[in-house]
């Protein structure tokens, strides 16, 4: 096999797409924390001095918006106005709808069984390159700004600010990962801050903290705020919208997507339950041995209980046939939306946490779908 380059790319909790992100799962929480029977369709639109929420729900609670707002806009760290959005003098338009007769009354089967809350396709994947056989493009660019993130809110080096990016590109000999060809990291600063200074800092402190020793790599290749200024950003710099990282979400570009966003939208939108399942799956399987690498993709149709289809690819890998492993899936994982939901306890307000970094391959007890607890009961069947 030839050598090969992937590349994957990670925002950070600033970054204004992140922002809505965040805000629109803290609006899920929150009406999760009173009402875990809540449907929740929560956008968000962060801007210069603006946000938006339009949100679809069905729920008992009756959330204080702006209090979890600020709270999100503290905790990124967008305290004034200088360092990318002024969370103190805002503007805040709110657009509140009840969920569609219509939909509600055709998921709603019964009192303990739920019909999928739209059509869509699902795609899972793991592959055995990482400890949390996620890829390493994604795992890598994730893993150094959440080293970023740390030093910032370390207090140690107050002239990083929230907004940052990252990207990785991968080198592949043999389809295995053996070295790093380029790796960029772009970080808000304030503006007084050199640029040779800022390289130093990020080098010492954030690559070569993260980088592990069996990748080869030179720092030359590494290539830190390439526009050299990088002051003027986040929300007051970018509009941010909620489900536009969707590739930073899952696999950084290493499987197909089935093209729904997660945040803000609960367990009953096959789009994000459906996404936690699939994972699941490939996550067993390969863990249970049957193959090195595997995609699942899982098709749902609005009402029905269900999937209309499961596919799996196991890239040439596999130690046993597709189509066989497809056979006995159904008698190993409850692939329903109900099941889903009770199999990962989704129905608690757990999603905020989820919004920044992957939504996979992240080692927090209440990401469920991340288990490997039924690898066994598939090597039992072969």
């Amino acid at each position: 096999m030839k050598d090969y380059f992937l590349t994957s790319e990670s925002v950070s909790e600033g970054h204004p797409d992140k922002v809505a992100d965040q805000i629109s799962d803290a609006i899920l929480d929150e009406h999760l924390r009173i009402d875990q029977n809540s449907r929740v369709a929560a956008e968000t639109m962060i801007a210069k001095n603006l946000v938006v929420i339009s949100e679809e729900i069905t729920s008992s609670a009756n959330p204080y918006y702006k209090a979890i707002i600020d709270d999100v806009l503290e905790s990124v760290g967008y305290v004034d106005g200088y360092n990318g959005f002024d969370s103190k003098g805002y503007e805040l338009k709110l657009s509140i709808t009840k969920q569609a007769d219509d939909l509600a009354i055709s998921i709603s089967q019964s009192d303990d069984q739920l019909g999928a809350g739209d059509q869509g396709l699902m795609f899972g994947y793991a592959i055995r390159e990482t400890e949390s056989l996620m890829p390493l493009p994604i795992s890598l660019a994730h893993h150094l700004l959440i080293k970023l993130s740390e030093l910032r809110k370390s207090g140690k080096f107050d002239f990083l600010l929230p907004d940052a990016k990252s990207q990785v590109t991968v080198k592949y000999s043999d389809g295995k990962p053996v070295g790093i060809k380029n790796l960029v990291i772009s970080t808000q600063h304030t503006e007084m801050m050199t640029q040779n200074k800022l390289q130093e800092i990020i080098i010492e402190e954030v690559i070569k903290k993260t980088i592990p020793d069996y990748l080869e790599y030179n720092i030359s290749d590494c290539i830190i705020n390439p526009t050299e200024r990088f002051v003027d950003s986040g929300p007051l710099a970018d509009v941010g919208l909620t489900g536009r990282k969707i590739i930073v979400d899952t696999y950084g570009g290493s499987c197909p997507h089935g093209g729904g966003a997660f945040s803000g939208k609960d367990a009953s939108k096959v789009d994000r339950s459906g996404a936690y399942m699939a994972r699941y799956i490939a996550k067993n399987i390969v863990a249970a041995e049957l193959s090195d690498k595997c995609t699942v993709q899982l098709a749902y149709v609005i009402s029905y209980t269900k999937p209309v289809a499961i596919f799996l690819d196991f890239h040439n890998t596999g130690r046993v046939d597709e189509e066989e492993v497809i056979k006995v899936l159904p008698e190993i994982f409850d692939l329903t939306p109900s099941g889903t939901i009770k199999e990962f306890k989704l129905t608690r307000p757990i999603f905020r946490k989820t919004s920044v970094y992957g939504h996979f391959g992240r080692n927090d007890n209440d990401f469920l779908w991340e288990r490997t607890d039924k690898a066994e009961i598939i090597k039992s069947h072969f």
